[in-house]
């Protein structure tokens, strides 16, 4: 009986070990496998450094059928269709042209101008006009906003430099449209409905211009700017002939073939009369006088044969306004504003245009005084006799540079304010000289431009004393 229990004894204290070992044993095992997993997992976020976006700089260096990622800004998308959209972008840098990118119906909805994404793609080339391709993004959450204003390149036409702002939103001015032909065909039309002739309203528009040395052609791209849009329809009212200004989007076909986003015509005076306050405005004019040049900036008394034209502190080299001489014809591009009545073109640029001249001649305006007729003078030319001088008085109480002369005077009874503005006609000119020793009751003719501060202002420049 003690050996029976002897031997139950053993086999109970051995089964029990066999058990603790499997389960320590077990344990062991799991703890192995995790902390395997974690060395793995590890090595795994080792092996997989993080993605490196791209400055534009270096996509632009880097090779073709390359992976590119960059981050860039929407500028304008083309037509969202089969979960794919064409998006033009941009950084502060340069520009890019992404082709057929993966997105959906919704997220398309997002891709508004100024929203950042993240692009992975591969660099590809057509015809000459350089694109990601293969495209995925993601929205760069809490991203600022950017969206590039158009950089002037028409002095850039037929040089090697223009493609380097490939894909960047560019203005071109002035340009003159003129014929485009379809094969087999001798008639001279101003536009065609895509690149042959071969299509309809609804799609891409093709025409020609010229900045008078060589011919260029212009597309508005059906998927960017579709026949409802207001640069569908101006190109279709164009006319051989016809002087523009474009914007748009420098895409590249074999050569520059901008996708153009919005056409301004080169106006008449009468245009630009009608056109409204804060829009923009394009206009060939001729210098008639200047204020002093100052801190890149200068002031211009501009005309045509129909009208006249302020024009405030528009940008211009030193050099260049040693040039603005009367009868200099300039082309301008700017904004129309009011201020105090007195309306001018504002944040504008200019360029030399032609040869041929014009100063206009003063129109007697005298008869116009405290009638609502004058303004439709604002800025021309004019003379105005028999005026009698009631006050005058300096800027500042003093007279010197800077310090315009303020003159009252009076005509059947009424007064008028005029000036002699002391940065168009300064200190030691005739007219500054003149004023500076008339007195009350003093009877004067005088020309001046016929500016405006909350009512006639006329800057005057010739004085003739009775």
């Amino acid at each position: 009986m003690k050996k029976l229990l002897s031997i139950l004894l053993v086999l109970v204290l051995t089964l029990s070990f066999c058990l603790v070992s499997c389960d320590f044993g077990k344990g062991n095992e799991e703890e192995e496998k995790e902390e395997n997993n974690e060395n793995e997992q590890n090595n795994e976020n080792e092996q997989q450094p993080e993605e490196k976006v791209m400055t534009y700089a270096e996509y632009a260096a880097a090779a073709l059928e390359t992976e590119v990622i960059i981050e860039a800004y929407v500028q304008a998308t083309q037509s969202w269709w089969e979960n794919k959209i064409t998006v033009y972008a941009a950084d502060e840098d340069g520009a890019y042209f992404i082709y057929e990118l993966q997105c959906s119906e919704a997220d398309a909805a997002k891709l508004t101008p100024g929203t950042k994404i993240k692009v992975k793609g591969y660099k590809g080339e057509w015809s000459g006009e350089i694109e990601i391709m293969d495209g995925t993004f993601e929205f760069v959450e809490g991203a600022d906003s950017y969206v590039a204003e158009a950089f002037d390149v028409t002095a850039l036409l037929g040089t090697d430099d223009l493609i380097k702002y490939q894909n960047q939103y560019v203005s071109l001015k002035p340009l003159t449209v003129v014929a485009s032909n379809k094969k087999d065909d001798t008639t001279d039309y101003a536009y065609l409905y895509n690149w042959d002739g071969s299509g309809s309203q609804g799609n891409d528009i093709y025409f020609n211009v010229t900045d008078g040395t060589k011919t260029y052609t212009l597309c508005i791209e059906s998927y960017l700017t579709g026949k409802n849009t207001d640069v569908y329809k101006a190109a279709e009212a164009l006319e051989i002939g016809d002087v523009i200004a474009v914007e748009g989007f420098l895409y590249w076909y074999n050569g520059a073939q901008p996708h153009v986003t919005k056409i301004n015509p080169v106006m008449t005076y009468a245009e630009y009369a009608a056109a409204e306050l804060d829009s923009e405005v394009n206009v060939f004019v001729y210098v008639q006088a200047t204020q002093s040049w100052w801190d890149n900036k200068i002031t211009v008394y501009a005309a045509d044969e129909d009208g006249a034209y302020f024009i405030y502190e528009l940008p211009c080299s030193e050099a260049d306004a040693a040039k603005l001489t009367p009868g200099t014809k300039i082309f301008v591009s700017g904004y129309k504003t009011a201020w105090s009545g007195e309306v001018e073109i504002v944040d504008a640029t200019f360029k030399f245009a032609g040869t041929d001249t014009y100063v206009a001649e003063a129109v007697d305006l005298t008869d116009k005084l405290g009638t609502e007729e004058l303004i439709n003078y604002q800025n021309q030319l004019g003379s105005f006799d028999g005026l009698t001088i009631k006050s005058i008085s300096y800027k500042n109480d003093q007279p010197g540079y800077g310090n315009d002369i303020y003159v009252t005077v009076t005509k059947n009874g009424a007064d008028y304010s005029f000036c002699v503005e002391a940065y168009l006609t300064a200190p030691g000119t005739d007219v500054y000289d003149i004023f500076a020793e008339l007195e009350a009751g003093d009877i004067i003719d005088v020309e001046g431009f016929v500016y405006w501060y909350n009512g006639i202002n006329t800057h005057i420049t010739k004085v003739t004393v009775k």
